[in-house]
């Protein structure tokens, strides 16, 4: 007789999207310090303190995870969906270092998770697109096309955070070289995006607010870029290209909202901050206007942060996170849209 299923049973490493998130966040306060004084330090620090705790409580919850729940594990690496989300654990790692040496400095803690997250984070990349090389694509026959979603930016594209570390910690050409890899594979998998678009239609509503993980990649790129000292241009080419995906990813929001919470919630985290944190860094220099637009965006990257932990709490207490995901069958699959198993 099978075992009862236990909440634990259900942390998929999505999970991590919540410290993608906080460290975002933290990183954008603290890009305001040059606007809004030390109180944004300050900010920074709390919010960094958060998201260090949260990664700390999903670490030991995983690791037991993975001892009480192995074949949870399996089905998670299997999944034509959830696989890509194993990146978002070294991409906290990288997030955690770059909070760090932001608020602190270089050091040792630091150092070390880059080093940890960076090889990490390298490794999910070659693991993910191995997939696509091996037998019947290494997923279950059909679903390629249904593992085509924004999440896949994650683990492809997500190299091009090392540089925001590695260059004040002394790993320059590394990290010139990761962020080579992201920048290589970004236009392809928006590519692969609009082709399953055409081939399989739009990710189910459960995933859409996945689409606004579109937003990330140029704005990184764009904070990456000034690090490894590229000319202000590059930077605000690549904030044009975010806003861009902004916009089309704001064409999705109602459906994305118009639907339980779910973990997948968190997509709409990271994206924003690290938009709003490209903004305040170029926002010292630029007019008036853009620099009241530059505070905007981290407002709003605060509150909808605030918001998803307090339906994250609440979802915990109600019982509806850490269940089952739902799979609605084929016909039921809104028009245009294919039934995708949800994150």
């Amino acid at each position: 007789m099978a075992a009862p299923a236990t909440p634990l049973e259900f942390l998929a490493p999505g999970w991590f999207s919540i410290v993608m998130g906080l460290c975002g966040l933290s990183l954008a306060w603290h890009r305001a310090v040059p606007l809004l004084g030390d109180g944004a330090g300050a900010a920074a620090l709390v919010l960094g303190g958060i998201a260090a705790l949260a990664a700390v409580v999903l670490a030991v919850a995983s690791t037991w995870r993975w001892h009480r729940h192995a074949s949870a594990v399996a089905e998670d690496l299997h999944h034509p969906v959830r696989h890509v989300f194993v990146a978002a654990m070294p991409v906290s790692m990288i997030l955690l270092s770059t909070v760090a040496v932001a608020v602190s400095g270089p050091n040792l803690w630091a150092r070390g998770l880059w080093v940890v997250g960076s090889v990490w984070q390298l490794a999910v990349t070659v693991w993910v697109l191995s997939r696509w090389l091996a037998p019947a694509g290494g997923l279950p026959a059909g679903s390629f096309w249904m593992g085509m979603t924004p999440a896949l930016l994650i683990p492809v594209v997500g190299n091009v955070l090392v540089p925001l570390a590695g260059v004040s910690l002394g790993y320059g050409a590394w990290s010139t070289a990761q962020f080579g890899v992201g920048l290589f594979f970004w236009p392809l998998v928006i590519g692969l995006l609009v082709v399953r678009i055409g081939v399989a239609g739009l990710w189910p509503q459960r995933l859409l607010p996945t689409t606004f993980i579109t937003m990330a990649p140029p704005s990184v790129i764009g904070l990456a870029a000034l690090q490894l000292g590229a000319p202000d241009t590059v930077a605000w080419a690549a904030w044009g290209i975010a806003l861009a995906f902004a916009l089309w990813s704001a064409s999705v929001l109602r459906r994305a909202l118009d639907q339980p919470f779910a973990i997948a919630a968190w997509a709409l985290s990271f994206p924003l901050a690290a938009f709003s944190a490209l903004s305040l860094r170029l926002a010292p220099g630029a007019a008036l206007p853009f620099q009241v637009l530059a505070l905007a965006m981290l407002a709003l990257a605060t509150l909808v942060v605030a918001a998803l932990v307090l339906a994250t709490v609440k979802g915990l207490r109600r019982g509806t996170l850490l269940v089952p995901e739902p799979v609605a069958p084929a016909a039921a699959a809104p028009a245009g849209e294919q039934a995708t198993p949800a994150v």
